[in-house]
């Protein structure tokens, strides 16, 4: 083999190593979860994002074993209605998620969102690691610093507990219950905001 030939074989070796890291990398997911108020329309928001993946409607930061929604909705259980959230960070970093979470409801309306009134529809961030716990403080802090809402943040940030996914017929609600008055008149709203404000990171 000539010089020449080995150091094309050697260069092609190295691109297709560096093509397949990359790949690799796009395709790792990591977990978010939120909590934002109905879980109807926060997980009309989060499907259309570029790199999420998965989209799942639940309960989380109860004391109650396996809720129904019927349990969740008495107020009684502790817990909130959230999204697990798969995504690619190599596509849409966790920031990127953080700063939809906080531009799509009211941080600063205590246990209720709109008409939906309770502890479970607080607003709540549940990070997974460390990092997320850092960034979702900071966010925060710059935020009320900045005095983007009138009023201070009520988000609460607490370490992700146990996630228990909400019945079938909440999952994937807006898209296959959109023409029922709730989805018309609380939902759309919130999903023409999100085509308006984020375009550029929604799906095709």
């Amino acid at each position: 083999m000539t010089k020449l030939k080995a150091i094309l074989l050697f260069t092609i070796c190295v691109l297709t190593l560096n093509v397949k890291a990359q790949t690799a990398k796009s395709a790792a997911t990591e977990k978010a979860t939120f909590g934002m108020g109905c879980f109807w329309c926060t997980e009309a928001i989060f499907q259309r994002i570029k790199g999420v993946t998965k989209v799942q409607s639940g309960y989380e930061g109860g004391t109650v074993k396996n809720p129904s929604y019927a349990d969740v909705c008495t107020g009684n259980t502790g817990h909130a209605e959230v999204l697990e959230i798969t995504y690619q960070p190599g596509i849409v970093s966790y920031k990127e998620l953080l700063e939809i979470f906080w531009k799509m409801h009211d941080p600063t309306t205590l246990n209720r969102q709109g008409a939906d009134e309770g502890t479970q529809y607080r607003s709540v961030i549940f990070y997974h690691t460390s990092q997320q716990k850092a960034l979702a403080e900071a966010y925060k802090t710059e935020l009320n610093r900045q005095k983007v809402y009138p009023n201070p943040i009520v988000t609460a940030i607490e370490p992700a507990a146990k996630f228990y996914v909400a019945e079938n017929y909440h999952q994937n609600y807006f898209a296959l219950n959109g023409r029922e008055p709730y989805c018309r008149m609380v939902i759309q709203p919130k999903v023409d905001k999100l085509e308006k404000v984020f375009k550029q990171k929604l799906k095709p």
